[in-house]
C-alpha cells in the first residue's frame, strides 16, 4: 500500500483534523512510498525504531510521536539520533494521539474497556475521549485490583478505603489523573487511569471514590494494537505489536 494512500485511510477512520492536540497526528517522518510491513508499539523510542528496523519494517506506527507543543525544535540528542535511525532506514513514523485515545472502537479507551469488562455509558473530558459506565459485574474493589493486574500483566496502584463494591466507574488511559474529579461528579465508585498525583491521593481518601492508577504505558498498549490489525486486516499489509516494557 502507498503511504500516502495509508495515512488518508487513517485519517477517515480517526479523523484527527477534529482534534487540538499536542502534537501532530499522522505522518511524522516520511520514508519510502511503499508499505508491506507496520511495526507498532506505544512510543517511537530509539528501542521501537531498532526493533522495528530489525523486523524489516517499511513504517512504524505508535501512540507517542515526536515534535510536542513547546518542546525544543532543536534536532539534537536524543531526537536527532532518533530521526536519524528513520532516515537512514527509510522507515516512516506514523503517530496518532488523542485521536486514538477517542476512536469508539479502536480507541485505546474503548480497546480498556473492552479487556476489563467495562459497560460503556459515555464519554467526558477534553474531546470526549474519557468513558464512564459500569462493570458487567460488581466487584469488590480487591476482586477489580486482581482482575486489572491479571489482564494488564501489572500490579496497578489503588488508593481507597476499606473494600468497597464497584459498579460503576469512569476510565482514561494514560495521564489523566486531572479528570478524577469530573468523574466523581458523574457518581462513579471508582476512576481509573495511568498515572497519579500527589493531590489524586487526598481527593479519594476525602470522596471514598478510589482511584486507580494502572500504568501509562499499560493502559495504552491496546489502541495501536487494534489499529494495526485493523490495518493488516483491511490494507493487506503486514503488522507486528512491540511490547517493549515500561513501568510507568
Amino acid at each position: 500500500m502507498l503511504l500516502n494512500d495509508l495515512r488518508d485511510y487513517i485519517a477517515s477512520l480517526l479523523e484527527p483534523d477534529r482534534f487540538r492536540d499536542y502534537c501532530p497526528n499522522g505522518v511524522q517522518v516520511e520514508g519510502r512510498a511503499e508499505v508491506r510491513r507496520i511495526a507498532s508499539g506505544v512510543t517511537a523510542s530509539h528501542r521501537l525504531l531498532k526493533a522495528a528496523t530489525a523486523w524489516n519494517a517499511d513504517a512504524i506506527l505508535v501512540h507517542h510521536g515526536y515534535f510536542w507543543r513547546n518542546e525544543d525544535a532543536a534536532v539534537t540528542g536524543i531526537k536527532k539520533q532518533r530521526i536519524a535511525h528513520l532516515l537512514q532506514h527509510d522507515v516512516s513514523l506514523l503517530a496518532y494521539h488523542l485521536p486514538l485515545d477517542a476512536h469508539a472502537e479502536l480507541g485505546n479507551n474503548a480497546q480498556l474497556g473492552q479487556r476489563l469488562d467495562f459497560m460503556e455509558h459515555g464519554r467526558f473530558g477534553e474531546h470526549d475521549i474519557a468513558c464512564y459506565g459500569e462493570l458487567v459485574q460488581a466487584q469488590t474493589l480487591a476482586q477489580l485490583t486482581h482482575k486489572i493486574a491479571h489482564s494488564l500483566q501489572r500490579t496497578p496502584l489503588v488508593i481507597g478505603e476499606g473494600d468497597p463494591t464497584i459498579r460503576r466507574i469512569a476510565w482514561c488511559t494514560g495521564a489523566a489523573q486531572g479528570y478524577f474529579e469530573a468523574a466523581i461528579a458523574l457518581g462513579v465508585d471508582a476512576f481509573l487511569t495511568g498515572e497519579i498525583s500527589e493531590q489524586n491521593v487526598h481527593v479519594a481518601q476525602e470522596t471514598g471514590v478510589a482511584f486507580i492508577a494502572a500504568g501509562h504505558h499499560a493502559t495504552e498498549r491496546y489502541g495501536v494494537q487494534a489499529l494495526g490489525m485493523h490495518l493488516a486486516e483491511h490494507c493487506g499489509i503486514e503488522h507486528h505489536f512491540f511490547d517493549l516494557e515500561n513501568p510507568v
